[in-house]
């Protein structure tokens, strides 16, 4: 039943008390993340300016040694940033190519209900908590490495690598699947009425068509791995190594702040203030990763609405 104009105008006028608690609630929200998000700035960015008040910042972004906890102290991040490079390396490794394959199978060849079946399995490997990630990777990925390759530490960032790829992969997968069917119908049903296969349509007109959305999740899901933290520290050592062998212990980023978090190093001191340097140079690739991964997506949109 039809209202009149007087009773749409109350309702109206009854809503708008409701709607100004909503807006006022809303932006509280957003004002919350922005304020958190400027206080970590905040904190990052003094503690850091009283470690480089110390230490010169060439020593520290050039230096090759990471020994801030021992002596003689030094305080070159080349290590941890190597160490970290490893690991999103071979979770790339893992992670870009299976879970694209996974995306393009459940976008282009999976029925509802075999889709229906598969993603929520495959969504289940997000939920495992990241520590047990780690004890998967000491008891089962590493003694398998280690029987192929006998010179594989017992700590290492091949096992580390593989694990935080298995980890990204749903989100590899999710994303990719939602530019692939973001991609128009009108696109498929063309190129089969052209005589084109179905492989032929994902591999040349399907998977082109959402490349920017594609490339957005690999810069997300990489992203993601550079800030991993226990699963990296259970499984790849805390040995700050200046090395590109995957078999050998190695330190990240991650990890060095878990060992300084623990309580052992006094507040206030130069140690300590390494945290926050540290996080510092996490926080600021991880912001670039994101932003690029916006700009992509900025065009991923401009093409399809």
């Amino acid at each position: 039943m039809s209202q009149t104009a007087p009773e749409i105008r109350l309702t109206r006028a009854r809503g708008r008390p409701l709607e100004k608690v909503l807006r006022w609630l809303f932006f509280a929200c957003a004002a919350i993340s922005v304020l958190t998000t400027l206080a970590v700035v905040g904190v990052l960015s003094v503690e850091t300016f009283y470690f480089f008040q110390q230490v010169p910042a060439s020593d520290f972004l050039f230096g090759t040694r990471w020994t801030p906890l021992l002596e003689p102290k030094s305080y070159g991040i080349l290590p941890l940033l190597f160490g970290t490079t490893l690991i999103v390396i071979g979770a790339a490794i893992v992670a870009l190519p299976v879970g694209l394959a996974c995306a393009i199978y459940l976008s282009e060849y999976a029925g509802n209900r075999t889709r229906d079946l598969v993603k929520p399995i495959l969504e289940i490997l997000a939920g495992i908590p990241t520590i047990v990630y780690g004890f998967f990777a000491i008891t089962f990925v590493t003694p398998i490495l280690r029987t192929l390759m006998p010179s594989t530490e017992v700590f290492n960032a091949a096992s580390a690598g593989i694990v935080v790829g298995i980890m990204v992969l749903p989100m590899v997968a999710s994303l990719c699947d939602d530019a692939l069917r973001a991609v128009p119908n009108a696109l498929r049903d063309g190129a089969y009425s052209l005589g084109a296969t179905s492989f032929e349509v994902t591999a040349r007109i399907v998977v082109p068509a959402s490349l920017s959305g594609i490339f957005a999740a690999f810069v997300l899901a990489i992203s993601r791995a550079i800030g991993e933290t226990m699963a990296v520290t259970l499984a790849a050592g805390a040995t700050p190594n200046l090395t590109l062998n995957p078999l050998e212990s190695i330190q990240t980023m991650t990890a060095y702040i878990v060992q300084v978090s623990l309580g052992d190093t006094p507040a206030g001191t130069l140690s300590y203030q390494t945290l926050f340097a540290v996080g510092a140079v996490l926080f600021s690739m991880t912001l670039v990763l994101n932003l690029i991964a916006n700009a992509i997506m900025n065009r991923y949109r401009d093409v399809y609405e």
